[in-house]
């Protein structure tokens, strides 16, 4: 029997989706959060097929019935209309479904309100842009893998390999918030996983011998550049954090009564509160910038704008000043070399070393009970590490 749009407006949730009949392939689907979607169900070239007309009330039953007589007349015509709908004149209702672009700035808005990290905000927006040209005025019900596939694929001509993975999951990530959000009915990048050129995998450059290491740290102890970069040169071997957790640091977060450094939850790759032990080498060091700095927001601030950190390449472009080029040594890469050498020395467990890194054990039971079990051996061994860098120094 024919819908009527009191039925319409009446048909309420259950514990699954619920489809209402209107006739000849035109129904409504009532989703298990309440909303009303707009869907025609037809056959092509003997196969099953699907597509949306919108939500109601927004698509009212009078503009739906519209859309399926449109639809089809493009059947009758050997058309399909999934894949030739853009061609013909659009009518008000479709024109009303949201685009690509539209769920895409809701979606970023929605990560920015949940604190997701500014440099991480800004890395999606920046893979979004690439999308939008091509899918960005597009109906997101419209949207088939092959159009995703060939937005990739042109981020792969590039050679960009690692950019058009990310961005195939950033993508998904849009498609995910448009289902729950009843605007679209299925995510269509997981298909598309194995027809991706997988990247590469290129190990940050680092120096793990012992002897390169010793003249590395005499380059630094001699650089001649600003008392900023020079600090946080000097400090990336002796407490190797990440090189952003360093740089963006603020001087509270630095306690030397008690020798650690606590670095907050939003400024950490996995989103949890990192503690570092200070050996009296660092907090040397620390002490000595806080005379030029102390009075500023950042222990590191910028030359240029003193309201702003030093930049990311700026410890990268001091190593290359100091002769050691992109393939030798990174500022990333004191991370590596503190994991290789500490691990070699055998004096420290494994698990010290890895919660010092802040890498965190998939294992929740075993998370938790690393929390709190490694600090007393992660002191003892950032002191030895500290005085073993002197060492290596001064041979």
């Amino acid at each position: 029997m024919a819908l009527t749009d009191a039925a319409c407006r009446a048909a309420k949730p259950g514990s699954e989706r619920l489809k209402l009949y209107d006739g000849d392939g035109l129904q409504l689907w009532v989703q298990t959060t309440g909303s009303k979607l707009w869907n025609f169900a037809y056959r092509h070239d003997g196969k099953q097929r699907q597509m949306a007309f919108g939500p109601y009330p927004e698509v009212g039953l009078g503009e739906a019935r519209s859309q399926r007589e449109r639809a089809r007349k493009m059947l009758r015509d050997g058309l399909d209309p999934a894949q030739n709908w853009s061609l013909a004149p659009v009518a008000n209702a479709a024109e009303q479904l949201p685009t690509f672009k539209e769920i895409a700035l809701e979606y970023v808005e929605k990560r920015r309100k949940e604190g997701l990290a500014t440099p991480t905000m800004i890395k999606k927006k920046w893979l979004l842009d690439f999308a939008y040209p091509s899918l960005g005025e597009m109906p997101i019900v419209t949207i088939k893998p092959m159009d995703v596939l060939t937005v990739l694929q042109e981020v792969e001509v590039r050679g960009c390999f690692e950019t058009a993975r990310r961005l195939r999951a950033t993508i998904g990530s849009v498609f995910r918030y448009a289902v729950a959000t009843s605007r679209a009915e299925f995510d269509p990048t997981p298909v598309l996983k194995g027809a991706l050129i997988s990247p590469k995998v290129t190990p940050r450059a680092a120096i793990t011998d012992p002897k390169k290491l010793g003249g590395l740290l005499r380059a630094i102890e001699g650089f001649d550049g600003q008392p900023t970069t020079i600090a946080a040169l000097k400090l990336m071997p002796i407490l190797f954090p990440r090189p952003g957790e360093l740089r963006l640091s603020r001087w509270p977060e630095y306690d030397f009564a008690k020798a650690v450094w606590t670095i907050p939850a939003d400024r950490t790759k996995m989103r949890r509160e990192h503690q570092i032990p200070l050996p009296k080498q660092a907090i040397a060091i620390l002490e000595e910038l806080k005379k030029v700095t102390g009075h500023m927001a950042f222990v590191f601030p910028g030359l240029a704008k003193s309201d702003r950190p030093i930049s990311e390449n700026t410890m990268n472009l001091a190593l290359r000043r100091m002769g050691y080029s992109d393939t030798e040594m990174t500022s990333h890469g004191f991370r590596a070399t503190a994991s290789t050498l500490l691990n070699e020395s055998g004096k420290w467990s494994p698990d010290a070393v890895e919660r010092q890194l802040a890498h965190i054990d998939k294992n929740a039971v075993r998370r938790a009970y690393a929390r709190g079990m490694f600090w007393d051996e992660r002191v003892k061994m950032m002191s030895w590490w500290a005085n073993y860098l002197d060492q290596l120094k001064q041979s």
